[in-house]
């Protein structure tokens, strides 16, 4: 059974590729045939014929030199050019032999622009499959996470010998500077023989680390220059015991930002930082363009905000307790708090973003939007509110420093909004109702308005742009005055919420939180 469905999958690969070349060569036609017409005027039925019988030959002389056989799966690029190139030699080959001999006025110049025409068509197409096979495949596999139960640290927690301390010393200070290490001797205990030190880009030196030994690791390469966070993260994870602290440092994004824009004339400096963000945040964030980048630059000299940083740590289980700035560096000091999210292959940031959100009858849905927060973000939404005692809807978009600068011009036209149309199109949302909610902001509601939120599907027009609430309360409030007036009468309240959204964007100008 399982053989049959292979010859079935194989035969499937090979009409595609077949299909796919006849496409080639219909386009190669029409752009051979334009040429023709505007060099000479010829009449185009004579070529129809001519290019439909080298069309067919191209596909069976593919069939006998295995073009169509190969899988993408295993196939190497260079085989399927190797490919291409011998059926288009052959194919030139009996252009040359036959057709001296064909008594119709058929020119060899012609039949040579046709196949060196499909060759290239095919050749674009061939570099694009196997690009796109690289860009989105995942050299490391994921993190496999390993489960334990109350790991305690090992190695007591006595004082080094002064010989070690110099040695630690030493080596602490060809890496950072004095202040850094009196603050780190202070807070992070580097004396002390439950504290371990690392200062190494690979991996392995972590792996190496025997579990639960120490009850603090201080990292001091900075994570600009680290290639696979996420893993390093979660190996240390792993080597730490229940609430053991991590310490680890980078350099902000901003310091990088002023640096850039103090170190160039005025006129010029703000299109410098201009294609400097173009190369350095936007294209790493690009679907066919995150891998080819990171192969390229190893990883060294990432941006990296505050945002991500902390975000990468609550993702693989730690807990921010203190950020501590020394200079152009940020040291961060956590916890272990739990185990690490499951590791995904390829987390990838791009400008179009896939939210989970609690529905109708408390279904998780994934909402479309732009991404107007930097990478991570969705993971420190506690932490942030946690930091301010709560949060409301008044400072959101002030004063929330996951919010890119971007983003903000987009939240306050609704421009991250418009891609939720697309879940309005698959009937996942309707034009008006309340606005859909993670998990974390949806489990601070009140009880029964929840329960009244999960009886109706969300909406892609709130109420929120009438009433526009200053407060939690008030947000409350609102949400509660259109639910109970939707669930007794649906259509009207939809159409006065709508007609009455529209009055308050254009006459009160009502903008978006």
């Amino acid at each position: 059974m399982e053989r049959h469905i292979s010859i079935l999958d194989r035969n499937s690969i090979m009409w595609r590729r077949i299909f796919g070349d006849i496409v080639i060569w219909i386009i190669s036609s029409v752009v051979c045939i334009l040429w023709r017409v505007m060099a000479s005027k010829d009449a185009i039925l004579s070529y129809v014929a001519f290019f439909a019988v080298l069309m067919v030959a191209w596909v069976l002389i593919g069939l006998l030199t295995m073009k169509y056989r190969r899988s993408y799966k295993e196939a190497w690029y260079w085989q399927e050019m190797l490919s291409m190139l011998l059926t288009g030699g052959i194919l030139m080959g009996l252009c040359a032999w036959l057709l001296p001999l064909i008594p119709y006025n058929i020119s060899m110049t012609v039949a040579l622009w046709m196949i060196g025409i499909v060759m290239i068509f095919d050749s674009v197409d061939i570099l694009f499959k196997h690009y796109w096979k690289f860009a989105l495949n995942m050299t490391i596999p994921p993190m496999v996470i390993k489960h334990r139960r109350n790991a305690k640290t090992k190695r007591p927690d006595t004082m080094r010998s002064q010989e070690s301390r110099d040695a630690i010393r030493q080596a602490v200070l060809s890496l950072t500077t004095e202040e850094d290490y009196k603050m780190l001797v202070d807070k992070a205990h580097l004396n002390r023989q439950s504290t371990k030190t690392v200062a190494s880009n690979e991996q392995f030196p972590l792996l190496q680390i025997p579990d639960y030994q120490y009850s603090t690791i201080v990292d001091l390469k900075i994570l600009n220059n680290i290639r696979g966070i996420n893993k390093r993260l979660c190996v240390i994870n792993q080597k730490l015991p229940d609430n053991g602290v991590y310490v680890c440092c980078y350099r902000p994004q901003e310091y990088v930002k002023q640096k850039m824009l103090n170190s160039h004339p005025w006129g010029i400096r703000w299109i410098v930082y201009f294609f400097w963000f173009i190369v350095r945040r936007v294209i790493p964030r690009l679907l066919l363009m995150s891998r080819l980048y990171y192969d390229l630059s190893k990883g060294r000299k990432r941006m990296l905000s505050k945002t991500e940083v902390l975000g990468r740590l609550y993702y693989c289980g730690f807990e921010v307790d203190e950020i501590v700035p020394m200079g152009h560096i940020q040291y961060i000091f956590a916890h272990r708090h739990s185990q690490p999210y499951p590791q995904e292959q390829i987390k990838i940031y791009g400008p179009l973003i896939k939210l989970p959100r609690v529905s109708k009858n408390k279904k998780i849905v994934y909402f479309y939007k732009m991404r107007t927060m930097h990478p991570y973000a969705e993971y420190i939404q506690n932490y942030v509110f946690n930091q301010r005692g709560g949060m409301n809807i008044a400072d959101k978009s002030d004063d929330d420093w996951r919010i890119t600068h971007w983003g903000r011009i987009m939240r306050k036209y609704w421009l991250d909004e418009l891609p939720m149309i697309i879940n309005w199109l698959k009937r996942d949302i309707k034009l008006v109702g309340v606005r859909p909610l993670s998990k974390a902001m949806f489990e601070k509601y009140p009880k029964d308005l929840q329960d009244k939120r999960t009886r109706c599907k969300p909406g892609l027009i709130p109420p929120f742009y009438i009433d526009h609430p200053k407060t939690f309360e008030e947000l409350y409030a609102s949400e509660n005055k259109y639910l109970d007036e939707y669930l007794a009468h649906p259509v009207w309240t939809d159409i006065k919420y709508f007609f009455m959204t529209i009055y308050s964007i254009v006459f009160k100008r009502v903008h978006s939180a």
